[in-house]
């Protein structure tokens, strides 16, 4: 089976960028020429992509797909196939499920299920200790073996440095990535905003930025003490951002990722008691805003994630302060980013570099598209202009405070392996 994609912008961040065709053949990249320069068989497929921009796989390295445990919420299934209809043809599952992904028999059934799927791959991550409890190691050993490409006990930091110092240690030794939860609970207070004047007017216990970068300011000490590789989840500050700028700038082997909704908004978007304007770490002030802006500008934050953390509306339909933390962003993660482009803040080639090459380096995958590749690929309609409408996802769940933004930009099609995992209507 063949399949040629004809006309479609390719960019490759510095390898690719310009009008090509390109052959797909038994699931993976065999031609990408000049146009016109490939002679297809008889019964090869043809897709006329004029107009459209074809990147390496979207890959999204911060998801929760509540599987096993917390179907209700997302399936495995569910939310493989809201990644593809997203563009990303790949997503890093986080192991807060019930049971914690800690040992390799979680870690084998969430492999298998995504391959049951037909939809996005997944790449699970394990947790660092067991339970997430911040006690003792889990059997990151044995995950390796089972598939994992990353620890963490995301949702919840690790309180105690003497584990994480542990935890670095091992996980040096098997080359894997830690990726940090970072948030000081005490300094949180188990606040439910940003703590601001937002926060007092609606009287509400606020979250303040220090809850965040004293524990990215703790790891990159122990990223420079023990070597090991550490990357930093949903950073919201402009604190964590100027420490890991600093980091990076002595070489400490630190990366980041920050999600839509922190360069999007601030808590003053907030609507009153909108609970799906709740998220961990919250909405943040302009000023953290900007701080992300720039740090996406200047290389400081490598990857645009979603920390996709879909809900049950019960779970949101409640008073502010006990309402769930999370929302979902699979869905509506590219066009919001490629509003980034479109104000000239990055360049198209940079917005890939951070959805999906930095991604892929991160999990240790290579995804250029080059022949022999498994053919994992993202087309993108970068003109088609649409209001978010929840009740269109593909996800279980409809926590977004995106819900009748204006966009532009979105997945036209997406391919793992070759196969046609979506295509937009």
């Amino acid at each position: 089976m063949q399949i040629l994609i004809k006309g479609a912008q390719v960019i490759d961040p510095g390898r690719i960028d310009g009008v090509k065709d390109i052959l797909i053949k038994d699931g993976k990249f065999a031609q990408i020429e000049e146009p016109d320069q490939i002679k297809p068989e008889s019964d090869t497929q043809v897709i006329d992509a004029e107009g459209l921009i074809a990147v390496p796989g979207l890959i999204d390295v911060h998801v929760h797909l509540r599987e096993p445990g917390h179907e209700y919420k997302e399936t495995i299934e569910s939310g493989l196939k809201a990644a593809a209809a997203g563009g990303f043809t790949a997503v890093c599952c986080m192991p807060n499920t019930k049971p914690v992904n800690d040992n390799a028999q979680v870690t084998s059934f969430i492999i298998e299920q995504g391959r049951k799927a037909c939809a996005a791959r997944v790449y699970p991550a394990g947790a660092i200790s067991v339970g997430s409890s911040g006690t003792a190691l889990a059997e990151i050993g044995d995950m390796k073996q089972a598939g994992i490409k990353a620890v963490t006990d995301d949702g919840l930091p690790v309180s105690s440095s003497q584990l994480m110092r542990r935890a670095m240690e091992y996980c040096k030794t098997m080359d894997i990535p830690i990726l940090v939860h970072a948030e000081d609970k005490d300094l949180a207070n188990n606040g439910s905003m940003n703590e601001g004047p937002k926060a007092t007017a609606l009287g509400l216990r606020g979250i303040p930025n220090a809850s965040e970068s004293v524990m990215v300011c703790r790891d990159i000490a122990m990223a420079e003490l023990t070597g090991a590789r550490v990357h930093f989840c949903h950073m919201s500050t402009a604190q964590s951002i100027d420490a890991i700028r600093q980091a990076k700038r002595k070489g400490i082997p630190v990366t980041c990722e920050t999600a839509p909704h922190y360069f999007t908004l601030t808590d003053e978007d907030i609507p009153p008691y909108d609970t799906n304007f709740k998220m961990n770490p919250p909405l943040r002030s302009e000023i953290d805003r900007q701080a992300i802006i720039e740090g996406l500008k200047d290389g400081t934050i490598d990857m645009i994630a979603t920390d996709h953390a879909p809900h049950n509306i019960d779970e949101k339909d409640v008073e502010f302060d006990r309402a769930a933390f999370g929302i979902i962003g699979l869905e509506t993660a590219l066009p919001l980013a490629l509003e980034l482009v479109g104000r000239g803040h990055i360049t198209m080639e940079e917005l890939v570099e951070k959805m999906a090459k930095a991604p892929a380096e991160l999990m240790g995958i290579n995804n250029d598209l080059v022949s022999g590749n498994p053919a994992d690929l993202t087309l993108i309609d970068p003109d088609y202009e649409f209001i978010v409408d929840p009740d269109t996802f593909i996800s279980k769940s409809r926590n977004t405070p995106f819900a009748g933004r204006q966009v532009k930009g979105r997945a036209a099609m997406t391919f793992g392996n070759g196969i046609r995992v979506y295509e937009a209507k």
